[in-house]
């Protein structure tokens, strides 16, 4: 087949014109098989620049998957398998993307770790689990996360029991669901109830409170005896204690 034209395209790529066909090819294939100085392709030559094209194409795509956000190896392994291209192709690609150090799961923990820390408010369990998910060896997360110091993770929780802490609720109830929020959030029992353990509610007050709003709601409904039980019930499962309930009016 003979060569008629070679025009540039955008992306790396040129337009092989032909006798009756045309072939869109990577400069990498172009510059591999000598194809500007040649004026036929043959039948073999065909095959072979194809097959190299599909993985040049294959490269491109992952080069800019990983240019456009840092990646982890299981992020590429996974948009890689999506693609019709053999096993070679994909270890190839891969241990080229990790040569030019595109491809490092060391930083890109250290980049995920620092920005969860710094931008969000999970705590390092949760951000290790992530990191699991992603094929990332644990020593390598813990090695990285041992390198903040825990007055940052206690400074984290200090903002978020601020932020959480609700008063509609006794002071054994906002620390229960202090608790299982911040677990939640991928912090460790052993770094929250100490926290939790510095917080000082007036119960009087916030159960005064509960009392005045429970009054005003219930007495439409209700007379004594009835509103007096009523309204203790309902303190009692906000969690105050029955000495609290029983104290109110004295």
């Amino acid at each position: 087949m003979k060569i008629n034209k070679i025009k540039k395209l955008s992306n790396n790529r040129y337009k092989i014109e032909l006798d009756n066909d045309s072939i869109i090819l990577y400069e990498d294939v172009i510059i591999d098989n000598n194809i500007l100085y040649k004026k036929e392709i043959d039948e073999d030559l065909l095959k072979k620049i194809n097959k190299e094209n599909i993985y040049y194409e294959a490269y491109n795509k992952t080069l800019k998957y990983v240019m456009t956000k840092m990646r982890s190896i299981n992020e590429v392994e996974i948009y890689l398998n999506k693609m019709e291209i053999s096993y070679t192709n994909k270890k190839s690609i891969i241990k080229k993307l990790k040569n030019i150090n595109l491809l490092n799961d060391q930083l890109y923990a250290e980049a995920y770790i620092s920005d969860k820390i710094n931008l969000t408010s999970d705590g390092p369990f949760k951000i290790k689990k992530y990191l699991l998910s992603q094929k990332i060896d644990s020593s390598i997360i813990d090695s990285i996360i041992e390198q903040y110091d825990d007055s940052i993770f206690e400074e984290k929780i200090i903002k978020i029991i601020k932020k959480k802490k609700n008063i509609k609720y006794s002071d054994y109830i906002i620390k229960q669901k202090l608790l299982v929020y911040l677990t939640n959030l991928g912090y460790s029992k052993e770094q929250v109830i100490p926290v939790l353990n510095t917080i000082n509610t007036d119960n009087s007050d916030i159960i005064k409170k509960e009392y005045n709003i429970l009054y005003t709601k219930l007495a439409k409904k209700y007379e004594e005896p009835k509103l007096s039980y009523e309204i203790k019930n309902r303190l009692y499962k906000k969690g105050f204690s029955l000495d609290d309930i029983n104290n109110i009016k004295e």
